[in-house]
């Protein structure tokens, strides 16, 4: 039998769930329902390790993981937030709501346990605060701003000129996957993302990205999807693909990309999404195209392609 959550612990969510309102249709997603309402200490319902998207740790009580995603929430999250009283947190989900344009409050740097933190298209707005970087443990960051993208009504989130992106994924060292889609940066890829040795998933659509992008992200160890559309002042051309290398997804729709498709293109044997629409990529498209076999989805419309189609594009079944 588990230990019962802490009482301290079952306070700060109740008073968290006090601070805010649920809203019906708030949501695009189907379905949607709040798990924050079924939250209150009656009947045999005192064990908050029981309540609808909270987990604890089976040894010392304590909550480690709390999911309200997709809950109708709305509010705004503010620095007085028994939220952050939750010191032991190791994920946080609060995606899928609407946080009505509030700001993500400084104070999130205090859940240091952080391994996993998801408040993408839940309508924050401001500038991301640099207290995120202090969560060192992290592995996972989305911050995708795609709630009813791009109503004008809605205003984003940004990085600001006192922290960028280079400031986020130096301190950031853990990080395997890291979502930015339609977070305003407004600056080129630092060269340090090339240092993120565990990074699995990158993606930065739409972020006002500029300058040239690192050639050596591509050559990462684990990096399986990398998605980079829809910044079209960001340059870049493909390195020599390696043999074995994980890539499943390049994205780099209306961008700036442009040089020739590598032959070495042949080696990506687990790639399943090649999208370069838009580029403008030129030269022959080649024949080892025809080798990726695991190949679902293929867009190479909008470059300066010239030559024959070469006839192994059959091959891709």
């Amino acid at each position: 039998m588990h230990p019962l959550c802490h009482e301290n612990e079952s306070s700060a969510l109740l008073q968290f769930k006090q601070s805010l309102k649920i809203k019906e249709n708030t949501s695009s997603h189907v379905y949607p329902y709040s798990k924050i309402a079924s939250w209150k200490l009656e009947d045999n319902n005192t064990d908050c390790c029981l309540w609808e998207g909270v987990d604890c740790d089976e040894n010392s009580g304590h909550m480690i993981g709390l999911d309200l995603s997709n809950s109708n929430l709305y509010g705004s999250i503010n620095s007085s937030s028994t939220l952050f009283q939750l010191v032991h947190l190791q994920s946080l989900n609060l995606a899928i709501n609407d946080f009505n344009s509030s700001e993500i409050p400084a104070r999130i740097g205090q859940l240091s346990r952080l391994t996993y933190l998801n408040l993408s298209s839940s309508t924050f707005a401001g500038n991301v605060p640099s207290e995120i970087s202090q969560l060192a443990h992290l592995s996972s960051l989305d911050l995708s701003n795609t709630y009813d993208y791009p109503s004008p009504s809605r205003k984003s989130l940004k990085l600001g000129t006192d922290f960028t992106l280079e400031n986020l994924v130096r301190d950031l060292t853990k990080l395997e996957y890291l979502h930015l889609s339609f977070v305003e940066i407004s600056s080129t890829v630092p060269q340090v993302m090339s240092n993120l040795s565990s990074l699995k998933s990158l993606v930065l659509i739409d972020c006002g990205l500029s300058g040239e992008f690192p050639i050596s992200i591509f050559h990462l160890p684990h990096l399986r999807n990398l998605r980079l559309g829809s910044n079209k002042d960001l340059n870049g051309y493909f390195p020599e693909f390696q043999l074995n290398s994980p890539l499943e997804t390049i994205y780099l729709a209306v961008t700036n990309f442009s040089g020739k498709i590598p032959t070495s293109i042949g080696n990506l044997s687990s790639l399943v999404d090649f999208n370069i629409r838009n580029c403008n990529f030129f030269g022959s498209i080649p024949a080892q195209l025809g080798n990726l076999k695991s190949v679902i989805s293929l867009k190479l419309a909008g470059n300066h392609f010239s030559g024959l189609i070469p006839s192994s594009i059959g091959n891709l079944t």
